[in-house]
């Protein structure tokens, strides 16, 4: 029996790549082919995916970003994109095809539906992106990362499925949580996005500062920087006398997740996907230009849960280093809260999301009924 080839279109960041190199990670265990289909700029982030999986780059394009120029020819390369995968589909038919959201996915997508190929959507965040809103209700199912969904489009057919998370979050979702001490190290982490967030290199060391001096003495950071703020935060923390880790990028960040006391974050899907998965306490800064505020949608439930603070970048109480700094001494202050809130964080979590997801796959190339 031939084994099922499932194509993966995904691409851009990491928030789309994750969720889709888990699956890809969960459908070769199965014996599956697997192919990812992007663009040049998605096959950059796509290092983490497994050697077994056949890349294939199109063109793509969006009408969001570039100049005139390049919103006048992004008609023609995602024309030229869909008539290629089209093309390599009529060759190569695929059993079933998973978009993860982002232009880049638009290609196999839409050749998917001209030749009536199986199809489904994964959508990470709380809000339906462009692509995936487009495509909504011409797939099979909507699989929802975080749940409820907050702009479900007509004649979809929304599936709770949870965002799936890597392999070495699972391993590292296996280590228990340590709680804050009275004496000893405090692990801090602090992240947004791939290459960090401007407002936690600002923010974050004037809170550090404003600590009390024991507990700021006992701090062992780690912190996603970027290049451009490197010299003046590794001196600012230099100044504090604060052991200090600073990187513009770290890998085998789950592990990183599962060291630390607490973690600083913004609310991406994959964040809190990896968060949930491993079970730690968080503070988290929803990047405030995101689409339709998608990350405040994502953060919401760990807020609700107890599992996280949210603390919002602007509006009428935004973010200081005051109230960070009071946040952190709060629970690096308090083992029962700090532990409280990593076991909500854990009951929030869907480490079968990439199992589950490739059943769903299973059962759309099988044309199961989804209800």
């Amino acid at each position: 029996m031939t084994a099922p080839h499932l194509v993966i279109a995904a691409g851009g960041t990491g928030g789309h790549m994750f969720p889709a190199q888990a699956l890809a990670q969960e459908a070769l265990r199965r014996g599956w082919r697997v192919t990812l289909s992007t663009d040049p700029r998605g096959a950059r982030y796509a290092g983490g995916f497994p050697a077994a999986v056949e890349r294939r780059q199109t063109s793509s394009s969006t009408f969001a970003r570039g100049g005139i120029g390049a919103k006048l020819s992004a008609p023609f390369a995602i024309l030229g994109g869909v008539a290629a995968t089209a093309s390599w589909f009529a060759k190569d038919r695929p059993s079933v095809v998973a978009g993860f959201g982002g232009y880049p996915s638009l290609p196999a997508l839409s050749a998917a539906t001209l030749l009536g190929v199986p199809r489904l959507i994964h959508e990470q965040n709380g809000v339906l992106g462009r692509v995936n809103r487009a495509f909504a209700p011409r797939v099979a199912a909507v699989a929802c990362g975080t749940w409820p969904l907050s702009n479900p489009p007509s004649g979809a057919t929304l599936v709770q499925m949870g965002n799936p998370v890597r392999d070495d979050a699972l391993v590292a979702a296996e280590t228990a949580y340590v709680p804050p001490a009275e004496t000893g190290p405090l692990n801090l982490l602090v992240f947004g996005g791939s290459q960090g967030a401007a407002v936690t290199s600002r923010v974050v060391p004037e809170a550090i500062g404003l600590l009390p001096d024991d507990l700021r003495a006992r701090l062992t950071l780690t912190q996603q920087v970027r290049d451009e703020d490197m010299e003046r935060v590794r001196a600012r923390y230099g100044e504090l006398g604060v052991t200090a880790d600073l990187a513009p990028f770290f890998a085998c960040m789950p592990e990183r997740i599962a060291d630390a006391q607490l973690v600083i974050a913004r609310a991406g899907a994959s964040t809190i996907a990896e968060l949930t998965a491993i079970g730690r306490p968080s503070i988290l800064i929803p990047y405030p230009s995101a689409m339709d505020d998608h990350q405040t949608a994502n953060a919401r439930p760990l807020g609700d849960a107890g599992a996280a603070v949210l603390a919002p970048e602007t509006g009428p109480d935004p973010l200081t280093a005051e109230s960070l700094s009071a946040q952190i001494a709060a629970i690096l202050s308090d083992p029962a809260r700090a532990s409280s809130m990593a076991a909500a964080a854990k009951g929030l979590g869907r480490p079968t999301a990439a199992a589950d997801l490739a059943d769903l796959a299973l059962r759309i190339m099988n044309r199961e009924p989804i209800t």
